[in-house]
């Protein structure tokens, strides 16, 4: 199965955590494999930063109000006219393709997620990347036809990269 086109260019960083042996190329192919299946084709840019529980935490404190670790956050760029708390906050937006954005992984709370799922880190890692790329294209969850649609792009993604295990149930 060939990959969907993406034009999504993906700055990966890690900080404060070991990766090991996996490959921040496959979480960007994620990314890219996410886009294309939501049939994003416009020429854009995000960062993806892996890192440990203490910096998730922080920063769903500090943008969401919520006081606690989570596996994956999504930062959207501002739009003129827009204000997004905490938008682009590990890259500044420059001239040139769109800036999305910053999807921001809890290393060791999706190590958890993967254990008590019962399938590997790095399809975890990639329904994770695959998901909060999807927040930075509009997608959202929080209504049961918005979790659907969601959930069904993300559910291709993942069949695409393999991880198909990974995949949250169908929404009732």
């Amino acid at each position: 199965m060939s990959e969907p086109v993406s034009a999504l260019s993906v700055e990966a960083q890690v900080e404060g955590v070991d990766i090991g042996a996996l490959s921040l190329e496959r979480l960007i192919v994620a990314a890219q494999t996410a886009a294309g299946e939501a049939g994003f084709a416009t020429p854009a840019e995000m960062t993806l930063l892996i890192t440990d529980d203490a910096r998730v935490q922080g920063l769903n404190r500090d943008y969401r109000g919520i006081d606690a670790v989570t596996d994956v956050l999504a930062f959207g760029e501002e739009s003129e006219g827009e204000e997004t708390p905490g938008a682009a906050f590990v890259l500044p937006a420059e001239a040139g393709p769109a800036y999305l954005g910053d999807v921001v992984i809890a290393l060791p709370q999706a190590q958890r997620q993967a254990g008590e799922r019962g399938h590997s880190l790095e399809s975890e890692l990639c329904l994770l990347v695959a998901h909060g790329t999807l927040h930075l294209l509009g997608y959202e969850h929080g209504e049961a036809e918005e979790q659907r649609a969601m959930w069904e792009v993300q559910r291709r993604a993942l069949v695409r990269l393999g991880c198909a295990e990974a995949a949250p149930p169908e929404p009732a």
